[in-house]
């Protein structure tokens, strides 16, 4: 095609594409007018039986009720804790979070628990000590954690209390305050009227006026582009559910309703089709289970005015992802900052799939279900409430794993392929690929990990411990957010760099008879300076017997090219063109698996990743310290060629 009409016709395309309406799935269907109608009046709503109401509690689960009892009778005597400003001051001087968010979220926990425990024994034992737990967190000078503080010298690890902003934990606290209000508001005017005064001026000030005066950055895309990621759905739940519970005034809740439903369809507009999220499983708990949680109190607070919601396919592809991306019953795919072994809301999930009218998810979530100890979830408070109410449902669900043959998610770029539908029996592969601009992003196109049997062989690495270098000008620095620590080649001396201009190409997948694969071009992936023209990376799957990589390159100069693989297990190379990995099965037992390469082109070494940084003690809790990377070497490299690497 002639340029000049190429340009043109670009041009044109990106005119179409951008005056294409936004969905407005959320804010489209009620003005703000018509909504001021469609929610219940807060005099009226109801939303959970009022503690005084002792037979509609008798519809809770006993089990789950007795054991936050429990576990609140151990806490009673809690001493609240203040939160000196050296904590906060850590995440400037060392880098670190951790202390301070412990102490914050160990608060919230117990303020939490002691609620749920109080409206089951309903005998005014608690009331003091959440009396206790309001007054402390009031007294915070910031709701938040420091991590979350802008980085600049005019902060330094300390909230300016003249300039409140609304960060997760912000938004989580208003909620644990106004579940509290909802509950034992009379409780607490009798022992005096300051302390639902307190709750009302505080959320006002850190939460309510913040939201409706103030652009955020987490409410839209960012100045690159990139869509929002969980911070929005997850603020948004904890901003709906406060001022619902919170705000009187009929105008002002609506106006406050309304706005979130319009932050909340710039978080669901450019969602993928697909469902898939790019910030992993781990992430979607927060991410499409937090849109769900929006939807969920927005039906309870209208008389199910937004239950039309659930008949959106996009919707539904979200819940759908969590079993799609599922590797095992223990693991998931990591690709990004997810976790491999990410702990499921089970009964959360279970009413999504119910909502979403999808039988393989309700069983995904029933399959998760366990016994309640009285551990309270740290986040997401509200989700306690509804699983108390469908306990009956619940524990007589039918239980299961759906684990796909095959999934594509067209618009993350994500493979996944099994050996044998609804079993983890055999190889599992998954690889992707995407842009280096990904929430929570590690520069990663064309990575791939295999598990056997429902355990890891070919991994990726994933996050460690957040400190202050991950999300900032460093997070580069960490070596499992580079590329050359996935499953990936170094060209030419260079890794993978972020932006969403690195990304992958000319992208195509395949699943038939018993092989599936995707085929991408890397090449995009790196600098300009690198050299590469091409690579193209194909992963593919013959069932019950073998994984191949197969990479197809050519170079504008060839100085270096070293191929990384990632694994936890000790290599070793037990002869020209083999290296033998030693997988422990789930008994325990040693099964070696063979990586082949092409010995005449390759030299291999084998390195054990020291883990020593504060970084890596997240990396530890995951694998332990057991990471190994093998290089594989191209001797006298040639500006075009093949490399082929077997598992099998």
């Amino acid at each position: 095609m002639n340029p000049k009409i190429k340009l043109i016709f670009l041009i044109c395309l990106w005119a179409v594409s951008s005056s294409v309406p936004a969905q407005r799935l959320m804010s489209g269907k009620y003005s703000e007018e018509t909504l001021r109608e469609v929610l219940i009046p807060h005099a009226d709503w109801i939303p959970f039986p009022k503690v005084a109401d002792r037979t509609s509690w008798t519809a809770a689960d006993r089990q789950i009720m007795q054991a936050y009892l429990d576990a609140a009778n151990l806490q009673i005597g809690y001493e609240w804790p203040y939160i000196p400003a050296t904590k906060s001051l850590l995440i400037h001087r060392t880098g670190d979070r951790d202390e301070y968010q412990r102490v914050s979220f160990e608060k919230r926990q117990v303020l939490g628990t002691m609620i749920l425990a109080e409206i089951f024994e309903n005998k005014g034992r608690f009331i003091d000590p959440i009396i206790n737990g309001i007054w402390s967190i009031c007294e915070e000078s910031f709701w938040g954690v420091p991590a979350h503080l802008p980085k600049t010298d005019e902060y330094s690890g300390l909230m300016d209390v003249s300039k409140p902003f609304v960060d997760l934990f912000a938004a989580e606290t208003a909620t644990y305050l106004a579940w509290a209000h909802y509950f034992f508001g009379k409780q607490f005017d009798a022992v005096s009227p300051q302390i639902n005064k307190r709750i009302k001026h505080e959320t006002r000030i850190r939460i309510f006026e913040p939201l409706m005066g103030q652009h955020h950055g987490w409410m839209s895309a960012n100045e690159n582009g990139r869509a929002p990621n969980n911070w929005n759905p997850w603020i948004v739940s904890n901003w709906i559910n406060s001022a619902l519970l919170l705000v009187e005034n009929t105008t002002e809740r609506t106006a406050l309703v309304y706005k979130a439903l319009q932050v909340l369809d710039e978080f669901l507009d450019p969602y993928p089709e697909d469902g898939g999220c790019d910030e992993g499983p781990s992430y979607w708990g927060a991410a499409a289970a937090s849109l769900y949680d929006n939807i969920s109190l927005l039906n309870l607070a209208s008389k199910d005015a937004f239950s039309y919601v659930f008949d959106d396919e996009k919707v539904k592809n979200m819940g759908r992802f969590i079993y799609r991306a599922q590797i095992s019953d223990t693991y998931f795919l990591n690709f990004a900052d997810a976790d491999p072994q990410p702990k499921m809301s089970a009964a959360m999930i279970y009413r999504y799939g119910k909502d979403i009218e999808d039988p393989d998810m309700m069983r995904f979530g029933a399959y998760y279900r366990e016994a309640h100890d009285g551990t309270l979830a740290r986040f997401h408070y509200f989700r306690n409430f509804f699983e108390l109410f469908i306990q009956d449902e619940y524990q007589q669900a039918e239980k299961g794993l759906p684990l796909p043959k095959d999934v594509w998610l067209k618009d993350i770029q994500v493979m996944v392929a099994r050996d044998k539908a609804g079993s983890t029996n055999g190889f599992f592969v998954a690889a992707k690929g995407g842009h280096n601009d990904e929430s929570h992003n590690h520069n990663d196109i064309g990575n791939f990990v295999v598990f056997y049997d429902g355990l890891p062989l070919l991994i990726d690495v994933g996050r460690g411990t957040y400190t202050r270098k991950t999300f900032g000008p460093e997070r580069y620095s960490i070596w499992y957010n580079r590329s050359d620590y996935h499953n990936l080649p170094s060209i030419n001396g260079q890794a993978q760099r972020e932006g969403r201009e690195f990304n992958a190409s000319e992208v195509n997948y395949s699943a038939k008879n018993n092989t599936s694969s995707v085929s991408l071009d890397i090449s995009g992936a790196y600098p300009e300076d690198t050299g590469v023209n091409a690579w193209k990376r194909t992963v593919s799957l013959t069932r019950g017997k073998r994984v191949v990589i197969s990479d197809e390159y050519d170079l504008s100069k060839a100085e270096s090219i070293t191929q990384h693989v990632m694994t936890i297990y000790p290599p070793e190379l037990t002869s020209p063109g083999s290296v033998s990995i030693p997988f422990k099965d789930k008994n325990g037992a040693t099964r070696n698996f063979v990586l082949s390469y092409e010995a005449n082109a390759m030299d291999v070494q084998i390195e054990k990743i020291p883990l020593v940084a504060p970084e890596d003690k997240g990396i530890m809790t995951k694998w332990g310290d057991t990471i190994y990377r093998i290089n594989f070497v191209v001797n006298n490299p040639k500006r075009k060629g093949n490399l082929t690497f077997v598992l099998q």
